[in-house]
């Protein structure tokens, strides 16, 4: 493919990506992040399988940030979805505490 048309499809994706997260309701965005933890963990698998195989030293640096920013996004996911999980929380559940004192 040429580089027009790989521009159109990424513009195309980010677009169709932007409309229907933003129809998300709040009750399904939790769903939603553990569904995309799942992908990216996914990710990150194959940006290791790439990394393991690459022989040369720009596929494996490319390999190598692919893995580093597959990674920061899970972790980032996870924090994301336990914060959200922790706001449907009632107060007095049992096992909850109060963030500001947690450090």
């Amino acid at each position: 493919m040429d580089l027009p048309s790989l521009l159109t499809v990424v513009v195309l994706a980010v677009f169709v990506g932007f409309e229907v997260v933003s129809k998300v309701t709040s009750t399904l965005h939790t769903p939603l992040m553990s569904g995309a933890n799942a992908i990216h963990g996914i990710i990150l698998i194959g940006a290791i399988l790439v990394a393991g195989q690459a022989t040369e030293l720009l596929p494996l640096g490319l390999a190598l940030f692919a893995v580093l920013l597959a990674t920061v996004n899970l972790v980032g996911g996870f924090v994301v979805t336990d914060r959200m999980l922790h706001m449907f929380r009632g107060r007095n559940q049992p096992g909850t505490s109060d963030r500001k004192h947690d450090a």
